[in-house]
């Protein structure tokens, strides 16, 4: 893949086409994703910041995760990645919120949730009285090292964003 192929660039060009902003709130990629957005020359038109939320104590204070759905269902799971991802959308005033969390190894995995179990939350703010507001959550489980679980999940998170706002701008034609 060249550089002018790469999935931040991609992404790039699709949100200063269409006048958007992306606020990140990462866990198990660590600032990652922030960091593929900055290597792209020019992304301040478009990135606002990335959130290293690694504890649950930060999710809470940074992006108002509720301690329900901690308590319930853990860090690494759907309901949690999905307020996560609403959280960095709505703290930033930004068109769209991406999230990460995850358990990326070689630890701390179990039968339910193995190394390289992630949810990948993407949240985005539609015009305001319009009701269309959306968040989505995929999961993925990667294989790999610590390092290429980590870099497999960024780079799928802004595939997904790639997508969502492909898929809102074929809706609009």
């Amino acid at each position: 893949m060249t550089t002018d192929d790469a999935i931040e660039r991609r992404l790039g060009d699709a949100l200063r086409e269409s006048d958007a902003t992306i606020a990140v709130a990462e866990s198990c990629t660590g600032g990652l994703v922030g960091s593929l957005l900055t290597d792209v020359p020019g992304s301040s038109d478009y990135f606002d910041r990335s959130l290293v939320t690694y504890s649950s104590r930060a999710k809470r204070a940074l992006l108002a995760v509720s301690r329900e759905s901690l308590d319930a269902h853990g860090a690494v799971s759907e309901p949690v990645a999905r307020e996560m991802a609403r959280g960095a959308r709505d703290t930033a005033d930004a068109t769209w919120g991406l999230a990460t969390t995850g358990i990326a190894g070689p630890d701390g995995g179990t039968d339910e949730k193995p190394v390289g179990t992630v949810y990948i939350g993407v949240a985005h703010a539609g015009e305001w009285g319009s009701g269309e507001s959306t968040s989505r959550v995929e999961h993925y489980v990667f294989d790999g090292t610590r390092t290429e679980v980590k870099e497999q999940i960024a780079r799928r998170v802004l595939t997904a964003v790639f997508e969502a706002l492909n898929d809102r701008e074929q809706e609009a034609t």
